[in-house]
């Protein structure tokens, strides 16, 4: 029995004449999808199989499908006769254009089975000279099969083809099945002291020999090192280096990517000429103090690293210069250059060194990529990878990322081990600078079929007419983008009552969570305000470090649209200043482990944002009502005492003229004057996250009341205003008439009405509203006019369709959640902005802004 070994992800090309079972052969050991058939192409392209002036239509499609699969990381199995080397050949650069292995199986059969196999299918007339031509052709090709594929398995005769069987093979790069926890270690170059330093920081006890020489490391937490290479060179102790980490690899503690220094070294050691430069010379000297034995399996360790390593289910990618997203898990020469080496632009600057490529301010992919080779003075992320060299050979010190943590351990250097070509603080390059490119979101990010992807309800699309009015709003009216962190979901509104009087009643709020399968809700009080995201810091020094912004500001306070609620700088200080002290009586910085939060709320009065609106559209049309309709009222008044019939008119104007007036009090209860901060209200109902934390979804809805009530509770100074809620059972009649009740004495009193939000657990299969509001009688005066509530437009306003709005929540829902998971999870900004940005553009689709 043979066995043959293929990659898990790369091309193969199944060779033999028509007729040697390679569909049989592809059948039988791969999956459908992974063949493709030129058979098949050419049926595609001109409903025959058979047809042969479709051949070249058909290949082209075949390669095209081969193409897209392995851009996608894909197994492709490709069965076609392949006796040309032409033929292979556009195959083969495929798979170089793709950074694929490739692997050829030739089924090697007699001619006489070919050609009674031929002879048995009804639908293939074949020439009798095609198969022992197609039969010379795989004969002169068989020379040169070696030199096109990697691997080559050649089954000769029907007895050992049928006996085959097909094995996967994982890269060598491939270790997804690593989770961790990791610490990541940057370039070392010989500093052995210094490695010994940090690995006992981090907590790693090490094993030592006889003589005193580190040997070997090992975490008493099971943590693993994984080294981005550059171990050797420039500092005093190379081998000390290389004896301490190939300890650590051979006993299952570390990992070690391939540097550039080992590769050339490795070349060094064999013979090979090199430049003798940039402290290879030191390493020489030093290796050739050491035992032969040593030196042989120190040798071997090195030339067997390999470019990069992909971890933790690919969330995780380590290598020496950093890693371009599409040569992730891939294997060829430029893959390995580009680990190696990094992307230069071809020039040098004035020290005589390569310009980096600042290949991270592009980098747009999912897993985190940890490397070194470019000293930096301090470690930073840029979008989702970090350097992690910094210089700790030239001064500097020496660094490890503790992952999943987010960790950064550093030592300080010793001393100056080498003096640096370019100084350890110079820019290096265009890889360096002020501007930090990296961060800003761009369009192509939100645009195009692939959406968001977001943890709740997977790929969320964004139309592009929708996009560029939301880019407009941000553009130019938007508060500092590094505070624009999450925008509120719209809300859905109660299914329609079908109660007298009532468009929007609590039954039909209760009833929706009940016919979902949820037992229990909260229903929180909803103020007449305007929505209000605060992100607070506890000091200035927090600002900075996690927000990046050192102005002296210590957060924001904006719309649902983001743009800052108020005018003046001042006034934000102000709110946030009380907001902070009361989080800091309340103990949540100390409770929540965190030295910044997010925090949803309601900024009430509402005339506090929307005065203007309410002066030319709500008070424009109670003053109009109010001069006119009394005025009509009188007219008809007269005209009946002048025993003219006026049909029920004047009663109908009156009922009107009451209307406007109730109108009238639904607004203005809503508006008081405003002194700075005197009359003004803040009135949080979530706390949204912080420092390695979303509550948003992470905590029941009770927990978040508990939260604002206890801040409402300790700022003497008023500003924070609790937030009432009751809780409700569904299943209980009883506590389902107690929330109605609560419900119409807040709604008499004035309130707007109330959100129903569920506590779990949820049920598992079926999508459930965040939240439902139903609203007063009297608030929606306001929203639907002054004479919703008479029967014949109430009856017309039931029609209305309520399907388009509850997507809507849903969708920029799952975005919200999407933005503070990408936050808390140290996310690049841009990538909370992908998030934060779509919620906008979704405001833009046509739903009735007044559900």
């Amino acid at each position: 029995m043979t066995e043959i070994r293929v990659p898990e992800m790369g091309l193969v090309v199944l060779v033999g004449v028509t007729g040697s079972g390679k569909s049989y052969f592809a059948r039988k050991h791969f999956r459908p999808t992974q063949v493709i058939s030129s058979d098949h192409c050419r049926g595609v392209v001109s409903d025959d199989e058979n047809d042969q002036s479709a051949t070249g239509d058909a290949f082209d499609l075949l390669h095209y499908i081969v193409a897209k699969r392995l851009r996608r990381g894909l197994l492709t199995v490709v069965d076609a006769t392949n006796v040309q080397s032409a033929a292979r050949q556009s195959l083969l650069r495929i798979a170089k254009d793709h950074d694929v292995m490739s692997v050829a199986i030739v089924l090697d059969v007699p001619e006489s089975v070919a050609a009674d196999r031929n002879a048995v299918r009804p639908d293939r007339n074949l020439p009798p000279h095609v198969i022992p031509r197609q039969r010379r052709e795989l004969r002169r090709g068989m020379r040169s099969l070696a030199r096109e594929f990697r691997r080559v398995h050649v089954l000769t005769g029907v007895e050992e083809i049928d006996a085959a069987t097909v094995a996967y093979e994982k890269a060598w790069n491939d270790r997804r099945e690593l989770a961790g926890p990791f610490d990541i270690l940057g370039d070392v170059h010989g500093c052995r002291a210094e490695l010994e330093d940090l690995l006992s920081g981090l907590g790693y006890e090490i094993d030592r020999d006889p003589q005193g020489l580190a040997v070997g490391a090992n975490h008493p937490g099971r943590r693993t090192a994984v080294f981005v290479g550059d171990l050797v060179d420039r500092g005093p102790d190379s081998p000390g280096v290389l004896r301490l980490v190939m300890g650590m690899v051979a006993a299952g503690n570390a990992l070690c990517v391939s540097g550039n220094h080992e590769a050339k070294l490795v070349r060094a050691l064999r013979g090979r000429k090199v430049r003798v430069a940039h402290g290879l010379a030191e390493s020489l000297e030093q290796l050739s103090a050491v035992p032969d034995e040593f030196r042989d399996d120190a040798l071997r360790f090195m030339d067997g690293l390999i470019s990069h390593y992909v971890l933790d289910d690919g969330r995780l990618v380590v290598a020496h210069a950093g890693l371009k997203e599409e040569y992730h898990g891939r294997a060829s020469g430029r893959v390995r250059s580009f680990a190696l080496y990094g992307d230069t632009t071809g020039e040098t600057d004035e020290y005589g060194l390569p310009v980096r490529y600042p290949w991270a301010r592009d980098y747009r992919g999912k897993a985190m990529v940890v490397y070194g080779h470019t000293p930096v003075p301090e470690a930073e992320w840029i979008n989702n990878t970090i350097c992690l060299d910094t210089g700790a050979v030239f001064g500097g010190k020496l660094t490890a990322l503790r992952y999943p943590e987010r960790e950064l351990v550093s030592v300080p250097a010793r001393q100056v081990w080498y003096e640096p070509t370019r100084p350890l603080n110079a820019p290096a390059g265009a890889a360096a600078g002020a501007h930090r490119e990296d961060e800003v979101l761009k369009i192509e990010d939100v645009l195009g079929a692939q959406g968001v992807e977001t943890r709740l309800m997977g790929r969320v699309a964004v139309r592009e007419e929708n996009a560029l009015a939301a880019l407009e709003v941000m553009s130019r009216f938007a508060v500092d983008p590094r505070w624009l962190v999450y925008l509120p979901p719209t809300m859905a509104p109660a299914e329609t009552s079908s109660l007298p009087g009532y468009l929007e009643h609590p039954a039909e709020a209760l009833a929706a969570y009940r016919d979902k399968g949820v037992d229990r809700v909260v229903c929180e009080e909803k103020h007449m305000g305007s929505r209000a995201i605060v992100v607070v810091c506890r000091d200035a020094s927090i600002a900075a470090d996690r927000f990046g912004v050192n102005d002296g500001t210590t957060g924001a306070v904006y719309t649902r649209t983001g743009r800052s609620f108020f005018r003046d700088p001042s006034r934000t200080t102000e709110v946030l200043d009380r907001l902070r002290s009361a989080i800091g009586a309340a103990g949540l910085w100390e409770e929540l482990g965190t030295g910044w939060l997010v925090i949803d709320s309601e900024l009430l009065p509402w005339s506090a944002k929307a005065m203007d609106l309410i002066r030319t559209q709500y008070a424009a049309t109670g003053a109009a009502a109010r001069a006119a309709l009394p005025m009509a009222s009188g007219l008809l008044a007269r005209a009946e005492g002048r025993g003219l019939d006026v049909g029920g008119l004047r009663e109908h104007i009156d009922r009107r003229a009451a209307n406007a007036s109730r109108f009238r009090d639904a607004y203005a209860r809503y508006c008081w004057t405003v002194d700075g901060l005197t009359g003004l209200r803040l009135a949080p109902f979530q706390i949204l996250a912080g420092e390695g934390r979303s509550w948003a979804v992470a905590r029941e809805h009770d927990w978040h009341m508990s939260m604002a009530g206890r801040l409402a509770d300790c700022d003497p100074s008023g500003l924070v205003q609790r937030t009432g809620s009751v809780t409700a059972d569904l299943n209980s009649p009883e506590s389902e008439g107690a929330v109605t009740e609560w419900w119409e004495k807040l709604t008499a009193a004035g309130g707007e009405g109330m959100v129903v939000k569920p506590l779990g657990p949820l049920p598992d299969d079926r999508r459930v509203q965040p939240g439902v509001k139903c609203r007063g009688p009297e608030y929606l005066r306001i929203i639907y006019g002054p004479d919703y509530g008479e029967p014949e437009n109430l009856d017309r306003l039931r029609g209305r369709s309520l399907g388009r709005k509850r997507s809507l929540a849903m969708r920029e829902h799952a975005l919200g959640v999407e933005a503070l998971d990408r936050l808390t999870g140290g996310e690049p900004l841009w990538r909370v902005h992908q998030a934060v940005f779509a919620v906008l553009a979704l405001e833009s689709e046509p739903v009735d802004p007044r559900l």
